[in-house]
């Protein structure tokens, strides 16, 4: 049997447990660093399937690494599995409806994002043994991608060494190599003192830390004119001092958010905002502190292996949804606008090539994008932690469709959709599209070598790990002063 063969083979075996994981994970549902039921469940599978797991990666109690094999080369495989706040829904139900005593949701997939990397690890680990091929497969096990940037905190100590290649992928609504950028990011905290005062009968003895947030925010949108147009800054308030207006604020926080293509491009206009809050709190007669809580990367597609997953996917196919996967995904066509309703036929019917009759009664994309190098050099000004891992090691990145077209991440609805068999079946696909790629890794040692070279060309060599000096994970997701 060929490797294409055995792959194919050994993921049909796998497929159970690849759902099982997507499921748990996604009924977890844990916000970053907070992820122990779903970190648990993945170590136990793969304690289960033979690999050796160690819990704490990194000094981080949710993250984990499980390795199978021994000697060189050494393939990595990232999975996440953190989930966003305010975003319970349940699963296949096409209207708002959170799950009672919930907060978080995958929102983002990542219950399916762990369920499919675990699944490449299972597959490679099975096509090793059968082959006597030498090598090592690692799991990575990557908690609070969303706000956490975990993979950065893991760069920095050191889990990343020793790998020849990483392979991950993101859920989203279609089927194609990841190859476009991400832009890096800042993640600033701004702490303003004043001074209390009765807001009615002696204002004049007040120094109003709220008001010196406000004038921070006003400052930061005219600033906005004067930045690169790829740079996004986000905020939001921590703390708004209190609930009574009749009693000046003695205190009061922001959260920022400063992105950029690259982390010196976020730096420089960090120093721009740092001084846009010094310019606040001479203003209101207050006093700021500002705390760098961490930030991560951009990333760097990797040519070589970026085109290696594309073809590894093409060659194995999309998802093999069904007409259980098709009932649901109707349910949510139907759901959306008449206008929304016509864009997503018009562009599935063209990219799988049907009509739109055709594509409204299975409006899922199965057609896997072939690669198209120009994207590599497009930048979006999203956000990966991945990034982080890319500067280290040449990395590579697919999507498979786990939501009908036109489903944004981040919604209810791509939770709702994601812990469906939807989210199980694009799981499936992308497990065995990696644990291809791997294998022929392992196959044709040459390449690694070749996209170690492009990493150095694009890098040469240099990684600034853009957390300080200091700050630990539990720094990253700020509680507001006084809460417990």
């Amino acid at each position: 049997m060929d490797t294409l063969q055995f792959i194919r083979q050994t993921a049909a075996e796998k497929a159970a447990l690849i759902s099982q994981v997507n499921r748990g994970v996604w009924q977890s549902a844990e916000f970053g660093y907070s992820e122990t039921e779903s970190s648990a469940l993945i170590a136990q599978v793969l304690r289960g399937e033979g690999f050796a797991v160690q819990t704490g990666t990194g000094g981080l109690p949710t993250a984990l690494e499980a390795t199978w094999g021994q000697g060189a080369p050494v393939i990595g495989i990232l999975g996440e599995y953190d989930a966003l706040p305010n975003l319970s829904q349940e699963a296949g139900v096409a209207e708002p409806r959170p799950i009672p005593g919930q907060k978080c949701g995958h929102g983002c997939g990542h219950s399916a994002l762990g369920a499919g990397a675990v699944g490449a690890a299972l597959i490679l680990k099975e096509w090793l043994q059968a082959t006597g091929t030498a090598g090592t497969v690692k799991f990575f096990g990557c908690p609070a991608e969303e706000t956490g940037f975990g993979k950065a905190f893991m760069a920095k100590a050191g889990c990343f060494a020793g790998l020849g290649a990483a392979l991950t992928w993101h859920p989203m609504d279609m089927n194609a190599a990841m190859a476009v950028r991400t832009v890096a990011y800042y993640k600033v905290r701004f702490d303003f003192k004043g001074r209390t005062a009765h807001a009615g009968a002696c204002p004049e003895q007040g120094r109003s830390a709220l008001d010196a947030c406000e004038l921070m925010n006003v400052g930061v949108n005219y600033l906005r004119e004067h930045i690169i147009s790829q740079a996004r800054v986000h905020y939001a308030y921590l703390d708004c001092g209190g609930d009574a207006p009749n009693v000046v604020q003695e205190r009061a926080s922001l959260l920022y958010f400063v992105r950029a293509p690259k982390l010196t491009d976020s730096a420089a206009i960090l120093e721009r905002i740092k001084k846009i809050a010094q310019g606040a709190a001479l203003m209101t007669e207050t006093e700021v502190t500002v705390t760098v809580l961490g930030g991560l990367s951009d990333t760097v597609p990797n040519p070589t292996l970026s085109k290696l997953l594309s073809d590894s996917f093409t060659a194995l196919g999309g998802p093999d949804f069904g007409e259980e996967e098709y009932a649901i995904a109707r349910r949510y066509l139907a759901a959306l606008t008449p206008e929304a309703r016509a864009a997503v036929l018009a562009q599935g019917a063209k990219l799988n090539g049907v009509t739109e009759d055709e594509f409204a009664l299975r409006p899922l994309n199965t057609a896997v994008i072939p690669f198209q190098p120009q994207m590599m050099a497009v930048v979006t000004t999203g956000s990966s932690d991945v990034g982080d891992v890319s500067y280290l090691v040449p990395t590579a990145q697919l999507t498979a469709a786990t939501a009908i077209p036109g489903t944004g991440p981040h919604t209810w609805q791509f939770t709702g959709q994601v812990g469906t068999s939807i989210g199980d079946k694009g799981s499936q696909a992308a497990a065995r599209a990696i644990a291809l790629a791997a294998a022929r890794l392992f196959e044709q040692p040459a390449l690694l070598e070749t996209a170690k070279q492009e990493l150095l060309a694009e890098t040469g060599g240099r990684y600034q790990s853009p957390i300080p000096s200091g700050i630990s994970y539990t720094d990253v997701n700020p509680k507001t002063p006084g809460q417990a």
